[in-house]
Parts: structure tokens; sequence; C-alpha cells
């Protein structure tokens, strides 16, 4: 197996001590918002025989072992990451596999350059994905029901909220999200943002429930995304809960630390809590306006002590060992990809001994056994 040394991307949400603390490393007084373990172009894991997607490009065969490859293509399916949120991301949703296909070509048959910023599809692959807590995590994940949406704004006492107020009630609840949403990302964009003053100051001074939200207009001062966070579930996880995302579902992290899979995509439609492009008719084609749980996910253990994230997706599979000191040894070996990562504790991966933050790349059918003492994840795919 591989020891892998990643990327840490800085974006301007991150933390500015949570990875440190993992990894033991002094804080740099920059944001470090993701670490990146897989096998992307934009930031791949390198190793010692190279970048790793220049390796799996030599023998994907070998390396993601055959049945992977039929599946998924000659490319590691998902992506893994640390990630260190110390301010909200923007409010975003992902798009199916299909509508990400169509507007990958239409872009592609329009000319518009891969990475020009109001570009929407930088490949034509969906991103679902799942985020398991290491700290206690704030999120934001689905529609609330309509009628609670509409008791939070009108809570706030704010006289512009009114019209939507009414509206959540008055609708049906597709009809009532979608023209809700739709009204607060085209409204003037001066009245939204005297709307959003008020409320922000009604939701400092009232606190509870609305404390999520104040937080957020602190961060994002008038911008149209507050009032539509409003209208998803606040979801508070414990360290070792997670939470799945799948196409259509409006989202947002707000606070904390964890380890977030997805499938190898970038696509990503935003609705706001951001100065980049909002593609508002794109997004609401592709948004799904219906309320839903956000439906917490905690591990189902196995007899030989794995514990599994269930998800609907083949492209990834989560799972953790959480190995007691003295414990036994695990055989992890199979036959498809897999990437390790230690999160607490010495782990031992084969030769390797990973500490926090430190992971290894299992080639396909390679032998792979863990012992020690702490928890390490394992990131695979189904096929």
């Amino acid at each position: 197996m591989d020891r892998l040394t990643n990327t840490v991307r800085p974006y301007a949400w991150g933390s500015t001590t949570a990875i440190a603390e993992l990894t033991g490393a002094q804080p740099t007084g920059e944001p470090q918002a993701e670490m990146w373990m897989g096998a992307h172009p934009g930031a791949p894991s390198r190793t010692e025989r190279g970048p790793l997607n220049e390796v799996i490009d030599e023998d994907p065969a070998r390396e993601l072992g055959p049945r992977a490859v039929a599946k998924f293509g000659p490319r590691l399916p998902f992506l893994l990451k640390i990630l260190a949120a110390g301010a909200p991301l923007s409010l975003q949703v992902h798009p199916n596999l299909e509508e990400a296909k169509d507007g990958y070509d239409d872009e592609e048959r329009r000319g518009v350059p891969v990475d020009a910023p109001h570009r929407n599809y930088k490949d034509a692959n969906h991103k679902p994905e799942l985020i398991c807590a290491l700290t206690p995590f704030d999120g934001l994940c689905g529609f609330r029901a309509p009628a609670e949406a509409a008791d939070l704004l009108a809570g706030l006492g704010v006289d512009s909220l009114k019209p939507y107020v009414d509206l959540l009630h008055a609708k049906p609840e597709e009809a009532a999200l979608r023209e809700v949403l739709t009204a607060v990302l085209t409204a003037d964009p001066d009245d939204m943002a005297q709307t959003v003053t008020e409320a922000a100051a009604a939701a400092e001074r009232i606190g509870g429930d609305y404390a999520p939200y104040a937080s957020i207009a602190r961060h994002y001062p008038g911008d149209p995304g507050v009032i539509a966070a409003t209208l998803l579930n606040h979801v508070q996880l414990q360290p070792g809960e997670a939470m799945f995302l799948g196409a259509g579902v409006p989202h947002a992290y707000l606070d904390g630390l964890g380890v977030e899979i997805m499938a190898n995509s970038d696509n990503v439609l935003r609705c706001g809590l951001t100065p980049k492009h909002v593609d508002v008719p794109e997004l609401l084609r592709v948004v799904r306006f219906e309320a839903s749980d956000p439906g917490v996910l905690r591990p189902e253990a196995s007899a030989d002590g794995e514990e599994v994230y269930e998800t609907p997706i083949d492209e990834f599979r989560l799972s953790r060992f959480v190995l007691p000191e003295g414990g036994a040894t695990h055989d992890l070996t199979a036959e498809n990809p897999q990437i390790l990562l230690c999160t607490a504790g010495t782990v031992h991966a084969g030769d390797l001994a990973l500490a926090p933050g430190e992971s290894a790349f299992v080639p396909a059918g390679e032998k792979a056994e863990v012992s020690g003492t702490g928890t390490v994840f394992r990131a695979t795919v189904v096929a």
C-alpha cells in the first residue's frame, strides 16, 4: 500500500485550527478547509510512485481492480476529504447523473470554458456525498415542511417577510417551496439586503432556534441565502453521526470537523451565501422541492467490528473501525481499491504507522491488515 501525502485547500470558510489540532501540527494562521485524499486531478494525493491519478492511469486494472473499472471506468470513483468548517459554506445543491451529463454536454456545445466563473458543470458526473462528524457538527439539509418554515419566518416579525409566510401557508408543498425560493433569489438586491438586515437583527435578539441564522448573517450580511437558509432543516451531528446528501437536496455545512466522501465530481449549483455565480434558472431545474427528514445516520456494526454508513450509492462506501488497546488485527484485503484514514490514536496499516490525519491507498487485491489503538476510516466502492 502507498502512504499518501495530501493537499489542504485554503478556502476562506475553513477553520484556522481544526485540521492542525487533529494532526498535531502548528496552525498557520490561515484557513485550512479541506484535506483531499484521492485521485481528483485538481489536487491528487501523492505517493512514492507519483501522483495517485497518474499511478492509476498507468494501470487502472491493477490499481482499481477489473470489477471497479468495468463498473465505473478507469478512474477512482470517489474523493475522500477531511472537512473543517469555521464559517458557513455556500448554500448549494448537486445534480443527478442525467442532469449532470445534459448540463455538461450543453455547456461544451456552447463553448463555455470549463474554468469560466459562470460555468455550472465541470464534469458529467453526479456528486452525492456523505459527511461524518468528528466533532459536534452543524449543517442545513433538505427543506422543512412549509408550515414550519412559515412559523420560523413569522416569528422574526419582519414585515417584508410576510408575503413569503403567506405563500408557505397558502400553496401546496412543492409550489410553496418553489415559489418562495424563487422569490427570495430574484428579489431586488437592495430590498432583499434590507430584509436580511432586519431579519438578522431579530434573530440576534431572539436567539434559540434563530441563533444559526443570526450566525450565518454575520458571515454573509445582506445575502439572500440567509432567508433561503430558513427554509431548510437545521441539523446537529454528534461525533460518529453522519448525513447523506443526495441529488437535488439543498444543503450547507455551518461549523465543525468531519470526514466527507463523495463521487468524484465538482458539480455545484449555488443558492446563496457566496460571492460566486448563482444560476437561478438552472438551480430551480435541479432542486427537489419536497420537505424531507435529514435522516441522521449512525453506523451499523458487523461481527468483525466494521461500522458501516449505509447509503444508496455504489461509487463510495464509508466505514470505520474503532480499535481498542490490545484488540484484534483486521484483514481488510478486498478486490476493490481502498483509502484508509486514521482520525485518532495510532493505526498500523500493513507496514505503515498512521497518525491522525494520515492516510494510505490500498490497490485492489493488495493485502491490507489494520491494528493498533485508535480510529480508522475505510473508503472503498461497491462493485
